[in-house]
């Protein structure tokens, strides 16, 4: 079978795995197609100004609480920046947003304060999800309706909707693309610098690199695990350069961790290999537009989950569905597609990166 087609045979799985994604793509607007392509200007509009009819015009006043962890980085930090810049856009929106926490037990406290408070919805990115499924559990039981964010409760029933990225698409998607630059090449060397090796979403991640590299006759030669912060992904990278004298490919599951990584890679003088990120950070985008830096592709893992999230908490209150879909509903699990950037398609992606 030839490379083309692995490939090619790699990116169907994906698709495959990923069908709800192509639901997904649809949140970005939430609402009928009908009113053509419009404008930016148009597209962040008021709600008072959308077509009537749409699910964009104004409605019954929804109060939906927020609570997410510290932006202790750059994606968490637009996690909720997100959040709040897309509930701004309606004036039937009031989002009560919690001060973000690493403490479970102070986040867990957050939601309580929303139950007693008879929010309309919550909206949450657990922390630690099996610790807050309770008290989401609560929530529903309550008459709340929950959509859990990124980090998946450990009973379906604590949240009426889940959204989520897709992290072993990331490693699909990193994989598929190596595949693709190797064009055949069965002796490139391939690295990997994961992120905190004892979570199940970089599990996930290695897993699916893992997976896609052997569609076409490829491993992970060298592998080293970080910690999603810059001085890890320094430390990490230095770790792996001094280890492996030669790399044609190195996927770093995370941009923010990448900064550190970058600037161990030109510490080193080293430039012989190409390196592909994850997340989809502005920083990233730009080095890829720039062509200067040995970074040449980044995986998206959209910080627009929660934004999201906002926005089909307003869809449930308000008695709506997706329109995009023919279903009446909204689904109950929406996982975001994650494509590979590259300076042929960085202009796509750049405005809704998020800055590390």
């Amino acid at each position: 079978m030839s490379l083309r087609s692995t490939t090619l045979r790699s990116r169907k799985r994906l698709a495959v795995g990923l069908v709800a994604g192509v639901a997904a793509l649809s949140l970005a607007a939430c609402t009928s197609n009908d009113s053509g392509g419009g404008d930016d200007d148009a597209a962040s509009a008021p709600s008072t100004a959308a077509a009537a009819g749409s699910n964009d015009e104004s409605g019954d006043k929804v109060v939906i609480g927020f609570s997410a962890p510290a932006a202790d980085h750059g994606w968490m930090g637009s996690i909720t920046e997100s959040a709040q810049k897309e509930a701004a856009k309606y004036d039937d929106v009031d989002l009560r947003v919690a001060d973000g926490t690493n403490d479970v037990s102070v986040q867990i406290s957050q939601v309580e304060t929303f139950i007693n408070d008879k929010v309309d919805a919550i909206v949450l990115l657990p922390f630690d999800g099996a610790a807050m499924t309770p008290v989401a559990l609560k929530a529903m039981d309550a008459g709340i309706p929950v959509i859990n964010v990124d980090r998946e409760f450990d009973d379906p029933n604590a949240a009426r909707v889940t959204v989520l990225g897709d992290n072993y698409g990331m490693g699909v998607s990193a994989g598929a693309y190596v595949c693709e630059q190797a064009d055949g090449n069965k002796d490139a060397v391939v690295a990997e610098i994961a992120g905190i090796d004892s979570l199940p979403l970089t599990q996930d991640r290695s897993r699916g690199f893992k997976d896609a590299l052997s569609e076409c006759g490829l491993n992970v030669d060298n592998r080293v695990a970080a910690d999603f912060t810059v001085e890890g992904g320094s430390d990490a990278a230095e770790q792996l350069l001094q280890a492996a004298p030669k790399i044609d490919y190195l996927w770093n599951h995370d941009d923010d961790q990448g900064v550190g990584v970058l600037a161990a890679i030109d510490n080193a003088g080293r430039d012989e290999f190409t390196m592909i990120g994850g997340a989809g950070s502005k920083n990233a985008m730009e080095a890829i537009q720039s062509g200067d830096s040995a970074l040449k592709a980044t995986v998206i893992y959209p910080s627009t989950q929660a934004a999201d999230g906002v926005k089909l908490a307003r869809l449930l209150v308000q008695g709506k569905s997706m329109s995009d879909l023919v279903e009446v509903e909204v689904p109950r699990t929406v996982q975001l597609y994650a494509p590979v950037v590259t300076a042929d398609n960085v202009d796509q992606f750049i405005g809704s990166a998020f800055t590390s």
